[in-house]
């Protein structure tokens, strides 16, 4: 795994909306915070720039992208939002000189089918992290916003969490994969999807019915995906709907009923996901999963 080189005060970060549009009054917190960390920000045109539910149409939203991985000057991508499009456009996107010169690619939720592609592809380690509108609010002075300027200045990440009675007790280092399970799902049967053999799995998501979250893993699992991996963190699922006719089980009796019959250790509860409680992580760095009674801990190697 190839890691592009961290960043240093002067350095430039490129802020673009590869996906779904964002007002730019609610990128403005984040710009001011990236200055304030001794960072140039150049921002691109999808920022502030609607097109429908998109940032702009699909070869707007590529150019962009495209000129920022080209861009020598540009160190790191921070993606301002999610949404819905990087599908429409992952297949046009030329890497040839992001392979030769790798820079941190940041973001997550619809951010982690470039993640995946990248990881799969590329092998080049990439930064699922908290997005522009988490600076907002105060929000760029908790430890989660604060956890990403950590890790493009390169430290060693160790992250902690209050232990579940669902949890899998078990202590595991590998490669750590993951993001957006939605995008994982989609992802099955196309060259971006994660091999995930010998490595520990992360996951969330949001705004899903139960039965629908139900349907994505018992696709991941008839692909082979949970196959040979070693450990499985369960981030945030929140506001997590249900059917009018209840599908009978809650959303973490779910997700034990497709993993608790896997002999390796799983975390619930993990501070990553569409939630305030979101820490940056390195996907393609390795981790050291620890899960006891006491607590559940993930630290960067």
């Amino acid at each position: 795994m190839k890691f592009p080189s961290y960043l240093k005060k002067g350095d430039t970060i490129g802020i673009l909306c590869p996906s779904g549009y964002i007002p730019l009054d609610k990128v403005q917190i984040c710009i001011e915070t990236l200055h304030k960390w001794g960072y140039t920000v150049f921002v691109g045109k999808t920022v502030g720039h609607q097109n429908s539910y998109f940032s702009g149409t699909d070869d707007e939203r590529l150019l962009d992208l495209q000129q920022m991985l080209n861009d020598a000057n540009i160190k790191a991508i921070l993606c301002a939002r999610g949404g819905y499009g990087l599908s429409r456009i992952i297949d046009k996107i030329d890497f040839k000189y992001f392979i030769k010169n790798p820079k941190w690619i940041v973001g997550y939720s619809d951010v982690t089918l470039l993640h995946s592609h990248i990881n799969t592809n590329l092998k080049i380690a990439t930064l699922h992290s908290p997005m522009a509108a988490a600076f907002n609010d105060d929000g760029y002075k908790n430890e989660y916003v604060t956890s990403l300027q950590k890790a493009l200045k390169g430290n060693k990440a160790k992250y902690s969490c209050n232990p579940h009675h669902l949890n899998k007790t078990g202590k595991v280092t590998a490669e750590l994969v993951g993001g957006n399970l939605c995008m994982m799902a989609h992802s099955i049967g196309s060259t971006s999807s994660y091999k995930t053999k010998n490595k520990i799995l992360f996951i969330e998501d949001i705004g899903e019915y139960i039965y629908n979250i139900d349907r994505m893993l018992w696709q991941l699992k008839r692909a082979g995906f949970f196959e040979n991996i070693l450990g499985i963190v369960v981030g945030g699922f929140t506001d997590i709907k249900d059917t009018t006719i209840p599908f009978g089980k809650t959303i973490e009796e779910v997700l034990a009923e497709h993993f608790n019959h896997l002999n390796i250790p799983i975390a619930y509860h993990f501070p990553v996901g569409h939630q305030t409680k979101n820490y940056a992580l390195k996907i393609g760095g390795t981790y050291t999963l620890t899960i006891t009674n006491k607590q559940t801990t993930l630290a960067e190697i």
